[in-house]
């Protein structure tokens, strides 16, 4: 078996080999790194829900089917969707409490416009940085409407709050980039 065909890979993982298992978790490492970094807290959480990611992949691998004639592209596809919904499982274990406490305070919201968004000035490192200083409550609802694109409905049904509890957080997760972006001088005051 050739380790560098994906095809042939997936099938040594369906049959259990270690060594394509090593091959794709070594093929596919990065990006599943890179999607649950948005939602984690450091690097160990990175690591735990690419890993928790990963066993879930292996046990479902039988089940995949491309849905494009790309089989990477309709792969890459669902990983990234049991990606997504592992890291919300780890918030869920983890952070569940404090978006409670997120949505109980009763702060006014304001965000002032401006021409350019600062957003746009800032590079993908800067601005994952910046997002996860987030508190987890507002970073999860951050990275799941505005990256995700998921509906305020659709975050309430993952996350088990209300909509209401969702569009506050993302309100209030703004105010803090908006703040911190603010505070790194990136944007005029």
């Amino acid at each position: 078996m050739k380790l560098d065909d994906l095809h042939s890979i997936i099938q040594g993982c369906i049959a259990l080999e270690r060594q394509s298992q090593k091959a794709f978790y070594a093929r596919f490492y990065g990006f599943a790194a890179a999607i649950c970094m948005r939602y984690a807290n450091n690097e160990e959480d990175t690591i735990e829900m690419v890993n928790d990611g990963f066993l879930k992949i292996f046990k479902e691998l039988h089940a995949f089917k491309p849905v494009f004639s790309n089989e990477e592209v309709s792969l890459k596809g669902w990983m990234k969707r049991i990606m997504v919904n592992t890291a919300i499982d780890h918030y869920r274990k983890y952070y569940k409490r404090q978006l409670l406490i997120d949505a109980r305070e009763d702060k006014a919201i304001s965000v002032a416009q401006h021409g350019e968004s600062s957003i746009d000035k800032l590079s993908y490192e800067e601005l994952l940085k910046v997002v996860q200083q987030l508190s987890p409550g507002y970073r999860a609802v951050f990275n799941l409407y505005v990256i995700d694109g998921l509906s305020h409905e659709e975050i309430s049904a993952e996350l088990g709050i209300s909509v209401g509890t969702s569009k506050s957080n993302l309100a209030k997760a703004r105010v803090n980039l908006q703040k911190m972006l603010q505070s790194m001088n990136r944007i005029a005051v």
